[in-house]
């Protein structure tokens, strides 16, 4: 008599021989140029699988098919199919795996980066990624994608991503290079200084270190160690040091001082008001509530109940708009 694991193996084997000649069959319909006959297959064989709960076949098939019909330049058909990999993640309730966000990094890379349907899709990703749960994405995912769109010279966007992963590295590489492809050599200072403050502003104080310390280091048009021409420069290596000594005078005193540098952007007074709150115990402001575009701005980077994110914030962050 055959056991039951036995019999559970030969079961899964003749599934999988099921699975992989269906797909010749369907990968034989592309290829023939008969695109819209193996889509709606394809749809079918989904919802098939779903309704037998067989979910991981049904994410294979669909991240499969999404790619072959990329290869044939059937973009709708590829996004149609990109966002059942992801229907068939929503409905296993499975937890989050790297090979998922990898998967659906990739998806998200062969997209037509003007399409609508890559914003929905990334924006289904993200809350994939964290449950639903409303916050922001996992930081792998983020990662991954600041990564495409730093391959796209999608600078602005890259850098939004970046800020909601934990890479500060690959987010200084990228900044060295948005400077000097995009930006004026007066500004370099700036490129980085919005960064750091923006990641203080999330609590990741250790992405902001490695942000500064990286591109000060790579950029080619500064010098590789403090102290610095720029100003600014010097003002982002003493705050940091702040950071760490968490002294409320030190704060102040270097706020006061390089006043005339921090007037170069209206919004760096906004993140320090804010970094002070956070490392520094500066209380609110009476009018609590941001007001005005600047205080937009600041909420939409800090989230409405920051406190009680603790140190998840490091890694989850809040919605930031860039200009």
């Amino acid at each position: 008599m055959m056991s039951e694991q036995e019999a559970l193996k030969c079961s899964s084997a003749r599934n999988r021989g099921g699975t992989q000649r269906v797909e010749g069959k369907l990968r034989a319909s592309v290829e023939k140029g008969d695109y819209y006959e193996a889509h709606q297959m394809y749809r079918t064989l989904f919802f098939r699988y779903i309704s037998q709960a067989k979910h991981a076949d049904a994410r294979e098939l669909m991240y499969n098919g999404a790619q072959l019909f990329f290869s044939y330049n059937q973009l709708n058909s590829a996004a149609d199919l990109s966002m059942l990999v992801l229907e068939s993640l929503e409905k296993s309730e499975a937890k989050v795996e790297d090979e998922d966000l990898e998967q659906l990094a990739k998806l998200f890379s062969l997209m037509d980066p003007n399409s609508p349907e890559r914003v929905a899709f990334v924006s289904r990703a993200l809350k994939w990624s964290t449950g639903g749960s409303g916050k922001l994405g996992a930081p792998k995912l983020h990662q991954l994608l600041a990564v495409t769109l730093w391959k796209e010279q999608n600078y602005s966007e890259s850098r939004y991503h970046f800020l909601h992963s934990s890479d500060g590295e690959g987010c200084a590489q990228m900044l060295v290079e948005y400077s000097a492809q995009r930006g004026f050599r007066s500004e370099v200072d700036m490129f980085v200084t919005q960064a750091v403050l923006q990641f203080l502003c999330l609590k990741n104080k250790n992405s902001a270190s490695v942000v500064f310390s990286t591109y000060t280091q790579k950029h080619p048009s500064i010098e590789k160690d403090p102290p610095f021409v720029q100003p600014l420069l010097n003002f982002i290596w003493f705050l940091l040091l702040a950071v760490d000594g968490g002294k409320l005078t030190v704060f102040t005193v270097l706020c006061e001082q390089y006043q005339p540098s921090l007037k170069r952007d209206p919004m760096y007074n906004e993140y320090l008001d804010r970094i002070g709150q956070l490392f520094f115990g500066v209380p609110p402001k009476q009018s609590s509530s941001y007001g005005g575009l600047l205080g937009n701005l600041l909420n939409s980077l800090m989230g409405s109940g920051e406190d009680e994110e603790g140190e998840e914030a490091q890694e989850h962050g809040s919605p930031i708009e860039l200009d």
